[in-house]
């Protein structure tokens, strides 16, 4: 005899009466850094349009959503502040060319460029990304720049030092840890100190470089004083 089936007391899901539905609309797009990937992906914007819905289907309009931005990778949604974030690639970039202008800075300030310096910086440009430099490229660059704002360390050459350190690592410093920030101040400091102590013109430019990268006087003077110790 086949067993009897009982009646299935599972209880079916109600269907929705009433809700909302989203309309999204693209309206940009471009590349960002995706915080649930962690890479580089593609993203579009997107504005929504948001209604009413009886049985599913829309029925009266509720207003405007977003703007937001999807990832064409993992679909997520995120608030437009994740563009604010640089991408892998840009930051790579950005990070690069900080290097190479304090670098530059740190040379300048020093006055004579001798091949210690010089071989300590293309050793940092080098490193960051600038394979093809070399301690002649770097001279040049210092000598021109030095040309185009005056020989002397006075108040139009360090005006303008001060401007092309900001430049360069203001928008680089919110996206740095502090260990990051404090290496690329040490970089410098030893750049500094390759060729003899700190000049005056030395150090006042490291203390620009930590103010742009937002680090206190007190623990610039901290870590300026441990570069002079041995490793």
């Amino acid at each position: 005899m086949l067993p009897v089936r009982g009646r299935d007391c599972r209880t079916a899901r109600p269907a929705r009466i009433v809700g909302t539905r989203t309309a999204w609309t693209p309206v940009g797009d471009g590349e960002f850094f995706c915080p649930g990937c962690g890479g580089d992906r593609n993203y579009q914007r997107l504005t929504g349009r948001r209604r009413f819905t009886l049985l599913g289907v829309p029925v009266l309009p509720r207003g405007t959503t977003g703007p937001v931005v999807e990832c064409a990778a993992c679909r997520h949604h995120y608030g437009t502040d994740v563009l604010d974030h640089p991408t892998t690639s840009r930051f790579s970039a950005m990070l690069r060319d900080a290097v190479h202008t304090v670098a530059l800075a740190v040379l300048a300030a020093g006055g004579t460029c001798a091949r210690t310096a010089l071989e300590a910086a293309a050793g940092a440009v080098r490193a960051a990304g600038f394979e093809e430099a070399t301690e002649d490229q770097l001279s040049a660059l210092v000598e021109a720049l030095v040309a185009d704002t005056g020989r002397v360390f006075e108040q139009p050459y360090r005006a303008s030092l001060a401007i092309e350190l900001h430049e360069a690592l203001d928008p680089l410093a919110p996206h740095l840890a502090p260990a990051g920030r404090e290496a690329l101040l040490l970089q410098g400091a030893r750049i500094a100190l390759a060729d003899g102590p700190y000049t005056n013109a030395e150090r006042e430019v490291l203390g620009t470089v930590g103010a742009a990268l937002t680090i206190c006087a007190a623990d610039v003077s901290r870590l300026l004083a441990a570069a002079r110790m041995p490793s």
